[in-house]
């Protein structure tokens, strides 16, 4: 065997060397794209949208990305930074969603039955042949974006159920509804037993490894709390409401977002009831126009044009009802499509978008309610360019 001689070595040393220093200097070149990319998508953003504080959260083939900008309070000047917390609105109906896969993966319910097998005082009403699926994907025949500002404590809750009166036949129509995924989420809880702020926080979020992410913020990480605003610039957050916590409650960084965002993008490292449940939220329910409604998710086959996102998460999607194609079979996750979700409150604004066949997953939040297009605008872009790349 010929020998390799210390010059030799010496020389395959240096090679490694500098193969090692190109790889670095290259990935260099593209987190410094990357940032060029998302510096000119946000700043022009903030100030178009007047939004005080924002942090952007990227994961590309499993190494993640954070950009943070502006105030997360201009009361104290406080900047944004990886613990800030937002509200992130109806994004929290995905997680309601999990938890319902959840409770059908252990063997507690099936998304087929009826909301009055978890709910016997349903019997009698609209709600009582309407399945946890149709509660799920808002096709229980009308429930409306709210509940009425009257309705408050659980035993009024219960009585608006009660008298609710369809628009139109269940599973016909789209109609997006808070009372409609609350009501899943508050009877998937149900059927595991124990309270739906208990199974989120104690259950649902640590099968994440998610640590910086609440219903209810506690005491200690108050400081981290960001303080939305209002068009008038006022600060403002999200005040409890009806089924708070199953449409609208989530509070998180946005560090521990894109983990949940990565654990979607890879499901397989869970256990087969948590991967079983993030299969029933990004399977395929039925269509409306170009978007496929899944569970909590929303998907689009990819590559999908800027046109086509708008339109599926304008205003017109969220506030109007829209005739249903059920998919028969459902159908199953798709590697090539593009999942996303917006979500609001009265200070925040999130959007969330991920594609695994890319390995991409994209989190935007903001201490503001900027509008669902230029959020989509946004995302849709840094999305182009990283697609680009690959």
């Amino acid at each position: 065997m010929r020998q390799i001689t210390s010059s030799g070595l010496g020389i395959i040393s240096a090679c490694a060397l500098l193969l090692g220093t190109a790889h670095a200097l290259a990935a260099d070149t593209a987190d410094n794209a990357l940032k060029t990319t998302v510096d000119a998508t946000i700043r022009p953003l903030m100030q178009q949208q007047g939004i005080p504080g924002m942090a952007v959260a990227i994961i590309v083939d499993g190494k993640r990305h954070y950009f943070n900008y502006g105030l997360a309070s201009k009361e104290n000047q406080s900047p944004v930074d990886n613990d800030t917390l937002f509200e992130v609105g109806s994004v929290s109906k995905t997680y309601t969603a999990t938890l319902a896969g959840y409770a059908q993966a252990s063997g507690k319910l099936a998304l087929t039955d009826k909301a009055s097998q978890y709910l016997p005082a349903l019997r009698g009403s609209a709600l009582n042949g309407i399945s946890l699926l149709q509660l799920g994907t808002y096709t229980a025949g009308g429930l409306p974006l709210q509940f009425p500002d009257a309705v408050q404590s659980e035993n009024q809750i219960l009585d608006y159920f009660n008298t609710w009166k369809p628009s139109f036949s269940a599973g016909s129509q789209r109609q997006y509804s808070n009372p409609s995924i609350g009501l899943l989420g508050y009877l998937a809880a149900r059927s595991l037993g124990q309270p739906f702020d208990q199974l989120i926080e104690h259950t649902l979020l640590p099968k994440f490894g998610l640590k910086h992410s609440y219903l209810h913020v506690p005491q200690d990480q108050q400081q981290h709390y960001a303080k939305g605003y209002d068009k008038q610039g006022q600060a403002i957050r999200v005040s409890p409401g009806p089924l708070d916590a199953e449409a609208y409650g989530i509070k998180t960084s946005a560090p521990d977002l894109l983990q949940y965002v990565a654990g979607n993008l890879q499901p397989g490292q869970f256990d087969a009831p948590l991967k079983q449940a993030l299969a029933s939220t990004q399977s395929g329910y039925y269509q409306v126009g170009d978007m496929t409604q899944g569970l909590g998710w929303e998907r689009y086959n990819y590559p999908v044009s800027l046109e086509r996102l708008l339109a599926g998460n304008s205003a017109q999607m969220i506030l109007e009802p829209h005739p249903v194609q059920w998919l028969t079979p459902v159908q199953p996750p798709k590697a090539d499509a593009l999942y996303n979700k917006t979500g609001s409150t009265g200070g925040f604004g999130a959007y969330v978008v991920f594609v695994p066949s890319q390995q991409i997953g994209i989190v935007l939040l903001a201490n503001k309610n900027y509008p669902n297009e230029e959020r989509v605008k946004a995302a849709h872009k840094i999305l182009s360019v990283l697609a680009q790349q690959k």
